[in-house]
């Protein structure tokens, strides 16, 4: 007996000493690597699937249930395997992983045509990175357990006496790598790093993660630290505590995957624009882990009321188009405010240590659910982005249960009232969920369609236009009497297309495709030395079809199923055009590498007026393209009117690159004829011959000005922000 106890002792010592640092370095390397993995896959893979927003959410969506599984692994090996069949399963396990090495994903998992590529992405991240990422989900929860087995053993403090040292802190340093991972990406390595070099370099420090890993895992083979413990004094948690646990992350993560998708889809599809809410959401588990003090219950809750109350807000029509520089940091303070609230109460109700495997199971099965729910659930369910108010809802829902439960903290120990805070919060929640019925039944009266896929919300709407009757042009005949209504398409928060619903005037083209914008310009122009070959990426409701006459041939180019529906049933600018109309769905670069050269007189690029900015169709590779289908001679007309991003210098520096000139058009709006200012830019071998024209449209800027060249192997937005 007494060899036994020294034994155990100097193996404690042992672990003690040295093992304090080395759980620290394994676990925050670990993470760091967790989380530097996620833009950088995600960014790789993008271009292949449109560049579409909803891309980054399926990833998250990967993520989080990846790190579910890796954290059910975690519980299930310390709490049912032997000393030794630890350390055999988890190094036998590592070693595997290494064969995922390096994580370049296939050109093969290219789609080929349109749908919803959602199995597809996570297939693809599945079989990329998926075991690699999956270890490194084991690493914190499973060296946690560990690390608490060697400062909580049965053996050691038999009288009750000792420190007892919490391994809840290394949930925070976990927090931290992460973090730092995800902050330095956009900052550090996207803008000067390739993407192919990223991936080599992480491959190369997972090796060292593995390890690391799998030292510590033969290190402690031999002591208390992988032993299941059965004999302890802790109390298990109740299972209405475990639901709480699970329905606190639940929150924080649909809230998280909501609030991102709501603002990528509205700014553009960019790491940073990513990166920013993640991290605030990693920043509230770092500091509700750390330390008690960083978590003020009666201080969040009152600031948990204006974030719930500014979100109401922030969703309704009037705050629809906020500059960028209130939008995302609004949207990321108030995230930042419920999530401090929702793991502040998990850091509050967090179990003995014998139960933390248990504890992050439940949290990460939360993590998961919450993303389910955004990623995939609600795409299908929902004609519109309802889950962002469903979350926020459910959040103040869960804090009148959480305060009513445990009201400690909140109210005074002779007080019996309620506390002012929670009926504030009660009737926000009430106010949420009554504004969502109100506002499903008001859209629809409306609202001629409304309809979502895997590639945004797209609605049509009938309004007004205001243009008088009396400006309207003779009808057609006299059956057609004039119709004082438009028809308006918007995806997001972004007009993608306008038509007068009088018959005289179905034709005429609006928005930024007026006769005075660039492209119309280029049409007209070029038109009138015969028929022509238009391609046109980017299909909205089809406007540019309004400049079809016999004998030309426009083939529009679209990855999103539902605007084509939308085009042809909806609008009538491609059944009315004279000229001979194709439709090609998928995304329309990889459709044109298909395709055989010398195709169009001209070809317009309509991809980047808002929504999620494709950067693929911004790259070198890709104005080599363009050029490769146009026939000598042609115009690439690329339409560059973004509220968020400054995109010219992207264009210049491809057309330098290239040996084109560029010549950027800006023309103004007309309310009275629904047209909006616009921003064209024509890039061609040589100078255009209608300059004058050109000058007459609008204003005209030759192609001095800062430039940018994007790859495929590397872009960054940072400079091109406004």
């Amino acid at each position: 007996m007494g060899s036994q106890t020294v034994n155990a002792v100097g193996i404690e010592a042992r672990v003690q000493g040295r093992g304090a640092w080395v759980f620290g370095v394994a676990i925050f390397l670990s993470a760091f690597l967790l989380f530097e993995v996620q833009p950088m896959i995600a960014k790789m893979i993008l271009p292949w699937f449109g560049g579409a927003a909803s891309v980054w959410t399926v990833c998250l969506l990967f993520f989080q249930v990846t790190l579910l599984g890796g954290y059910a692994y975690a519980h299930f090996v310390s709490t049912r395997l032997s000393q030794r069949m630890q350390a055999a399963v988890h190094v036998a396990l590592v070693a595997v992983s290494l064969a995922a090495l390096p994580i370049i994903p296939s050109s093969a998992w290219k789609p080929q045509g349109a749908g919803d590529p959602a199995a597809r992405i996570l297939l693809l991240l599945t079989l990329t990175v998926g075991l690699p990422y999956f270890v490194l989900a084991t690493t914190s929860p499973l060296l946690q357990a560990w690390w608490s087995r060697e400062n909580f053993p049965p053996f050691q403090n038999q009288s009750g006496s000792g420190t007892r040292k919490s391994p809840y802190r290394f949930y925070a340093l976990s927090n931290a790598g992460s973090m730092l991972a995800l902050l330095s990406y956009p900052v550090v390595v996207e803008p000067r790093v390739r993407t192919h070099t990223q991936a080599v370099g992480w491959s190369v420090a997972y090796v060292l993660a593995a390890i690391l890993c799998a030292w510590v895992a033969v290190s402690v083979r031999g002591s208390a630290a992988a032993q299941p413990e059965k004999n302890t004094l802790a109390e298990r948690p109740r299972w209405s505590v475990r639901a709480l646990w699970m329905t606190l992350a639940a929150i924080a993560s649909a809230l998280l995957l909501a609030i991102t998708n709501h603002i990528s889809q509205n700014i553009a599809a960019v790491p940073f624009l990513w990166v920013a809410p993640l991290s605030l959401y990693l920043l509230s588990f770092i500091l509700c882990f750390d330390s008690p003090r960083w978590y003020r219950r009666s201080i969040f809750l009152r600031l948990l009321g204006v974030a719930l109350g500014g979100l109401a807000y922030a969703l309704s029509d009037q705050f629809g188009h906020a500059p960028l520089s209130v939008l995302p940091p609004m949207f990321c303070a108030f995230l930042f405010v419920c999530c401090m609230f929702c793991h502040g109460e998990l850091a509050r109700l967090k179990p003995d240590p014998k139960y933390l495997t248990g504890f992050y199971l439940m949290v990460s099965l939360g993590g998961a659910l919450g993303a389910v729910f955004v990623a995939l659930i609600a795409p299908r369910v929902f004609s519109s982005l309802t889950e962002l108010p469903i979350a926020v809802g459910a959040c103040a829902v869960v804090a009148v249960v959480v305060v009513a439960r445990d009201p400690e903290g909140v109210f005074r120990p002779t007080q019996r009232r309620v506390h002012p805070i929670v009926v504030a919060i009660a009737v926000i929640a009430t106010v949420i969920v009554v504004s969502l019925v109100l506002s499903s039944r008001d859209t629809y009266d409306y609202t001629r369609l409304k309809a979502r896929n895997f590639y945004g919300l797209l609605r049509v709407y009938d309004k007004l236009a205001s243009l008088s009757i009396d400006k309207i042009p003779d009808p057609v005949n006299l059956f057609d009497p004039p119709d004082p209504r438009f028809r308006e398409l918007v995806n997001g928060t972004i007009n993608h297309g306008l038509q007068f619903m009088t018959p005289s005037m179905r034709r005429f083209a609006t928005t930024y495709y007026s006769t005075s914008s660039g492209v119309g310009v280029v049409l007209m122009q070029e038109g009138k030395r015969g028929p022509l070959r238009v391609g046109v990426i980017g299909l909205g409701a089809g406007t540019l079809a309004a400049y079809g006459r016999w004998g030309d041939y426009y083939r529009f180019y679209d990855i999103n199923p539902l605007v084509i529906d939308v085009a042809n049933h909806q609008f009538t600018f491609l059944r009315d055009s004279l000229a001979k109309i194709d439709i090609v769905p998928g995304d329309a670069r990889l459709s044109l590498e298909r395709e055989s050269g010398d195709n169009f007189d001209i070809l317009a690029v309509d991809a980047f007026s808002g929504d999620a900015v494709p950067v693929h169709l911004l790259t070198r590779e890709a104005f080599e393209l363009y050029f490769k289908q146009l026939k000598p001679g042609g115009v690439l007309a690329v339409h560059v009117s973004n509220r968020y991003l400054d995109l010219v210098p992207v264009v210049r520096g491809a057309a330098e690159r290239l040996g084109k000139k560029a010549l950027v058009i800006s023309s103004g709006p007309d309310d009275d004829k629904e047209i909006f200012s616009a921003t064209w830019v024509l890039v061609s071998a040589q100078e255009l011959p209608y300059q004058m024209e050109l000058m007459k449209a609008g204003e005209v800027t030759v192609s001095e000005g800062p430039r940018v060249v994007w790859t495929d192997d590397y872009s960054s937005v940072w400079k091109l922000l406004k």
